[in-house]
């Protein structure tokens, strides 16, 4: 059993009902999944890129990512319908925790300058957003095989139905939110 999980189960579950004054045990919010996505506007030009970044995103989430394709055509930047843009995977159950274990943990400590998470990057129904500027925060990723440095988007989806339930589950967590 992964370490958060267990932390949920442990405190964070009983801090929450505590906390909001939950009457139903199924009321209590809980992660739901988490997706990566990176955005490779220059596979337009070259297919490889996509492969690469998929490769990259595979090794940081520890499953293989879904290449995404472009819905329509847009001359203005050279893109056909069906060419590959993007690169996303949707992590679940044990991975979920894993790789939410190790950004709190490792990841977000080595972003340069690193300050805390924005608190206000809810969405209004308890889901959670955020940004890195470069993959190489991850230990997975070897610097010297980096051709390009590449952000990407990473959201935490929960059961919450508020943003204020969502913000104390990943407090929980430990999320490292700004003051």
């Amino acid at each position: 059993m992964p370490r958060l999980r267990k932390q949920y189960e442990d405190t964070v579950r009983a801090s929450l009902v505590e906390q909001f004054g939950y009457k139903n045990p199924m009321q209590v919010p809980k992660l739901d999944k988490i997706v990566i996505n990176v955005g490779v506007g220059e596979a337009v030009q070259d297919k490889k890129k996509v492969e690469k970044v998929a490769e990259e995103i595979g090794l940081i989430a520890g499953q293989k990512p879904v290449i995404t394709k472009a819905r329509k055509s847009i001359a203005g930047f050279k893109l056909r319908e069906e060419m590959p843009i993007g690169v996303k995977v949707t992590l679940r159950a044990e991975r979920m925790y894993e790789f939410l274990d190790r950004l709190i943990t490792i990841a977000l400590p080595r972003v340069r300058d690193f300050q805390g998470v924005n608190p206000k990057s809810f969405d209004g129904r308890g889901n959670y957003a955020m940004g890195l500027k470069e993959q190489l925060v991850f230990p997975e990723i070897s610097y010297d095989k980096v051709d390009d440095v590449r952000g990407m988007d990473i959201i935490i989806c929960t059961t919450a139905e508020t943003d204020d339930e969502a913000r104390a589950l990943l407090k929980g967590f430990q999320m490292p939110f700004k003051a």
